[in-house]
């Protein structure tokens, strides 16, 4: 099928893109610079190690400093162990298979330890990933394959839009308790689709809580597993953790981002150590564990006699792993079997666990974050699919530009939201934002449909604030800076502290100190970031707010929420150029994190060329909420 072939080729010049922007990193930055970019863990303590299955052996390591250091290490990754002696020749290749805080167990692709692992400092170093590339290259070579055959590719071919999807009326379904009238459609729609139906959930609109009725009416009606995926870690442990709230027996496939109690007991190998087979289990590793010992005695010179009692040591040692491998074996399969609904990511649909089974029915949330290949390893499991998301705000990140632009950041949801109008409910009311700040957003990306529910329609932070502003620094001479790649603007950050300075203390004669407003400041440059970060530093009337005040980029936003949000636009030259400003999806992030005040700090003679900023700034001035900066002037 010529559209898999083009999106095997969109695929394909990714993975070049993404494993050539590993390698430059590798080869141009030390291992200092790697950690700080969260590639690595080092120095590392090997804590405990154990035979794992197929005579590979997993180390348990802890990072001995640098704990404060956000990482990128996570479950089903492709890692090294390196020692800093001789890095280039000291390392063994394995595979990340639990983190937890600090500690993380990596399986090396080796039945011993190298001498060198005793030597020097140790370190784990992410390799480039190309199991992910593999798994999705696969699923669409597979979905093509399949798309050939009348009954099996139906699926397939309604999503690629050659086939219309069907829906059944349905009878005796009670809708569940506090859902609304339009998450009810979204429900029913569920429940009626043969093959697919998609929820489109704008900002703050209950998706999650939708999902979750949802999968939990089609249990109760089918009886039948369900297997639920998300792009991201988070996004699947925020449902596996709904689900299960809901009474549902819900497998937790992969390792939980968040490192919770609740989580963890959701996880497989949670599940494993409390089933009934485990004791004898341990027995079994503690029988090998002996053996290995034993046979690790033995030096390196030794006679044929030593060499012919390590050997049949080590034979030993593995034929009990066998048996080891084959209980846990059948563990896996009571359990998985038992489980009413199985999370993962997209790739960990394929995990060793679930690699071979079918579901009638795969829940895809985040599907507007998800990369369409990505997305074919689940779908090639299901009769049916649900898609859940909003393709108007951030797209899935894309590292090659050409691959984007070709149509690589185009998502299935985007795509079948087109193809198939019928399948679609828009979830209506949300229960975030005051009115005023959903209004702008509301009648630019979702045609005017999205209400404010009425616990939250007129919230503000007191009597008569006005709950949206734009503040224009227009004349101010606020001039953006560019260095390398990003752009910063340093008399605008400035600004917006003397702002929210005002604003602060304002709030201190309604509020205590324990009840007070949650704060983002935003910007979508990471140099603007670093400088708000830097001017945040030097102002102490805010530091006294600093566990309620939070300054990161639009993207580390998506999903959150604040009381009040500060935008920082930084955009401000002569030739009215604003660069990926001009992403509005990114900006439908932005404008709707807040939920009783947004500020807006941008110049409107750079942003109202560009047509979506000219019609804000004209809708905001309707409505009283266009000030000047120069009314600020010190």
């Amino acid at each position: 099928m010529d559209y898999f072939k083009s999106l095997l080729n969109l695929l394909k010049t990714e993975r070049e893109e993404d494993r050539e922007l590993y390698l430059k990193l590798k080869q141009t930055t030390s291992v200092a610079q790697r950690r700080a970019n969260g590639l690595t863990w080092y120095p590392i303590a090997i804590r405990d190690q154990e035979m794992s299955r197929g005579d590979y052996l997993t180390v348990e390591v802890e990072r001995t400093t640098h704990h404060d250091l956000i990482h990128q290490l996570r479950f089903g990754m492709p890692a090294v162990l390196f020692s800093n002696h001789d890095a280039e020749n000291n390392k063994i290749e394995g595979t990340i298979t639990f983190v937890n805080g600090n500690r993380l167990k990596i399986t090396l692709r080796t039945d011993e330890l190298p001498d060198w692992a005793g030597d020097g400092k140790l370190g784990i170093d992410l390799l480039f990933d190309e199991n992910s590339y593999d798994e999705m290259q696969n699923a669409c070579k597979l979905a093509a394959a399949v798309a050939e055959k009348t009954a099996e590719g139906k699926l397939v071919q309604i999503l690629t839009g050659n086939k219309a999807p069907s829906f059944e009326s349905i009878h005796g379904w009670e809708p569940g308790r506090g859902l609304n009238t339009s998450q009810q459609a979204a429900v029913t729609k569920i429940l009626e689709a043969n093959d697919l139906a998609i929820v489109h959930g704008p900002p703050g609109t209950g998706k999650t809580t939708t999902l979750v009725q949802a999968i939990k009416a089609m249990i109760k009606r089918d009886n039948k597993q369900i297997l639920v995926v998300a792009p991201s870690n988070t996004a699947v442990d925020l449902l596996s953790e709904k689900l299960s709230d809901e009474g549902l027996n819900v497998l937790r496939v992969g390792n939980p981002a968040r490192v919770s109690e609740r989580l963890l007991s959701l996880t497989l190998d949670y599940k494993m150590a409390g089933h009934s087979h485990t004791k004898e289990i341990k027995r079994l590793k503690k029988q090998a564990a002996a053996f290995l010992d034993m046979a690790h005695k033995y030096k390196r010179h030794f006679g044929k006699a030593e060499r012919d009692q390590r050997k049949a040591l080590f034979t030993e040692a593995r034929n009990i792993m066998k048996e080891v491998d084959n209980s846990e074996q059948y563990i896996i399969n009571d359990l998985v079997a038992k489980a009413q609904v199985i999370t993962a990511t997209l790739v960990g649909a394929n995990h060793y666990t679930v690699r071979n089974l079918k579901f009638n029915t795969v829940v895809i949330d985040e599907a507007g974050q998800a990369l369409e290949p990505a997305c074919w390893i689940p779908i090639l499991k299901a009769q049916k699919v649900v898609l859940a998301g909003d393709h108007c705000q951030l797209p899935p990140t894309v590292k090659s530009a050409e691959a984007a632009r070709n149509g690589l950041a185009t998502t299935l949801l985007e795509k079948c939201v087109k193809l198939h109008p019928e399948a679609v409910v828009l979830l209506e009311e949300q229960y975030r934002m005051n009115e005023m700040i959903m209004g702008y957003s509301s009648s630019t990306f979702y045609d005017d449909r999205l209400k404010a529910h009425a616990s939250v329609a007129r919230h503000v932070l007191f009597n008569n604030d006005n709950p949206l502003v734009f503040v224009d620094t227009a004349g101010c001479g606020f001039d953006e800076k560019t260095e390398q790649t990003s752009t910063y603007n340093p008399e605008e950050a400035a600004f917006l502290f003397r702002h929210l300075t005002q604003l602060v203390s304002a709030l201190d004669s309604h509020y205590k100190p324990d009840n007070f407003p949650s704060i983002a400041i935003i910007s979508p440059y990471k140099q603007q970031i670093d400088t708000l970060k830097e001017q945040f530093q030097s102002s102490p009337a805010l530091q006294v707010y600093e566990h309620k005040i939070a300054i990161n980029t639009i993207d580390s936003f998506q999903g959150q929420e604040r009381d009040i949000v500060y935008i920082s636009m930084t955009r401000s030259n002569a030739d009215s150029r604003i660069g990926f400003l001009s992403d509005i999806r990114r900006m439908n992030v932005a404008m709707t994190r807040a939920r009783k005040k947004l500020v807006i700090i941008g110049d409107s003679a750079t942003l109202s060329q560009f047509d979506f900023y000219s019609n804000f700034i004209t809708w905001a001035q309707d409505r009283n909420a266009y000030q000047s900066a120069w009314e600020f002037a010190e």
